[in-house]
């Protein structure tokens, strides 16, 4: 075989397992690609009510630091009325899968159920320390925002809750975490109180149900922020920790 022969064999054959390769990503069940998350929170079909909302989310840099991608199964936990719960819809896409958790029937995200953009989404009723099905595994992601802080006054086994969420992860999937600051000092005693939680409270909770934290984020951080009012009265922007774990391999 002639080097010309040999070199235009070995193009061949790169071609071939670059083409293999680009086919087992296409088929894969998350295709792994970058998200453009500002269009998404741009869409024009989101209501004036949830861009309110954005004003004090920062939703693009939470959906990049979130990483939400096209394919993913994920499960919102204290989705409310949906916000954050619609947000996720948009960023798995209609191939996507999305459950919005509630410990209670929430109207407003029954409401928002309606909407053609919440096609992929399921409502669920469940206590938080109970957050899914039996049959509810392997999923990609669980997101928790602005609401672990709640479970702290509402009779929720945290610890249970906590594994729970470990379990209903697929191995590598995440878990994030955003919530209101508490002083380190009173750790877990003022959700109802002030709505905070102590950021170091949470974080060792979660790593007791199995979770490595791997990393945070400072967008939503207030330093001004004494940490001893309620959140919906304080005097300055409140300061809130954005947190990223993950159920190791």
């Amino acid at each position: 075989m002639t080097l010309a022969v040999a070199c235009r064999a070995a193009v061949r054959a790169g071609a071939a397992f670059a083409i293999s390769l680009a086919i087992l990503v296409s088929i894969g069940t998350a295709p792994v690609r970058a998200q453009d998350y500002a269009a998404i929170v741009a869409a024009p079909d989101r209501s004036d009510a949830d861009r309110q909302t954005d004003k004090r989310r920062d939703p693009v840099d939470l959906l990049a630091f979130t990483g939400a991608k096209t394919g993913w199964t994920v499960l919102d936990m204290g989705a409310g009325a949906g916000y954050s719960t619609e947000l996720m819809a948009r960023s798995v896409g209609p191939t996507g899968k999305v459950y919005g958790q509630n410990d209670q029937d929430s109207a407003k995200l029954q409401a928002r159920m309606t909407t053609p953009v919440m096609h992929n989404v399921v409502a669920l009723v469940r206590p938080s320390d109970d957050p899914v099905p039996a049959d509810l595994h392997d999923l990609d992601l669980i997101t928790f925002y602005f609401a672990y802080h709640d479970t702290t006054y509402m009779g929720i086994d945290r610890a249970k809750m906590d594994k729970a969420m470990f379990a209903a992860l697929k191995p590598g999937g995440y878990l994030v975490i955003t919530d209101h600051s508490a002083r380190p000092e009173d750790g877990a005693t003022v959700g109802k109180t002030f709505h905070r939680i102590a950021e170091q409270t949470l974080r060792a909770e979660v790593e007791a149900a199995g979770f490595k934290f791997v990393a945070d984020a400072a967008f939503l951080r207030h330093p001004e922020d004494a940490r001893t009012d309620i959140v919906f009265h304080n005097p300055t922007p409140v300061d809130e920790f954005v947190l990223k774990f993950q159920k190791p391999m």
